[in-house]
């Protein structure tokens, strides 16, 4: 099963599963959340998971050799991401199979699409809906509620989880 290195600080995570695997100076925020199969590995630098927000299952978060990722609070990482060496904002969402290379900034507020491929040095201002590879910005709107909402789904979840109840969305099991 996974491992928790021993640089790694757990400021109060709401969840994690035992087959996440996280190395080097990483820094996991109150109510926080990781997933079946995450990694997340740090050599150098360090990476930061934010308040509240979600690492679902097999993402991978890395750092560049120029900088750390840093992942702001509210976030959904969704299945399969590939994070690297990026800074994303508070609020946002990043769809499945999507991958930020290093050196991206994104904003507040945003949600990329999945599977987009945001090339090393994209910045994406606040408030913008992504998508495509290379991703481009194909709306501006604010996605603070839709975003915030997926993630205090996930927070519940995970604390549900933390509890041994893996029924959690299910009305019938409430």
């Amino acid at each position: 099963m996974g491992e928790i290195g021993p640089d790694v600080v757990l400021d109060n995570p709401a969840y994690i599963h035992p087959s996440a695997y996280i190395y080097g100076k990483v820094h996991i925020g109150n109510g926080a959340s990781i997933w079946p199969n995450v990694v997340i590995r740090c050599e150098m630098h360090e990476v930061v998971i934010g308040e509240k927000t979600n690492i679902q299952d097999f993402a991978m978060i890395h750092i560049s050799s120029r900088g750390g990722t840093i992942i702001g609070k509210y976030c959904s990482i969704t299945h399969h991401c590939t994070i690297h060496g990026c800074r994303i904002g508070d609020y946002c969402l990043i769809g499945i199979n999507s991958t930020i290379m290093e050196n991206c900034v994104i904003g507040n507020n945003c949600i990329i699409a999945g599977h987009s491929f945001l090339k090393a040095g994209t910045i994406v201002p606040d408030n913008s809906i992504v998508m495509g590879a290379p991703a481009k910005v194909v709306r501006t709107q604010n996605n603070f509620e839709r975003t915030k909402l997926n993630a205090d789904v996930y927070y519940e979840n995970a604390l549900a989880y933390a509890r041994g109840h893996y029924r959690g969305w299910d009305p019938e099991s409430r």
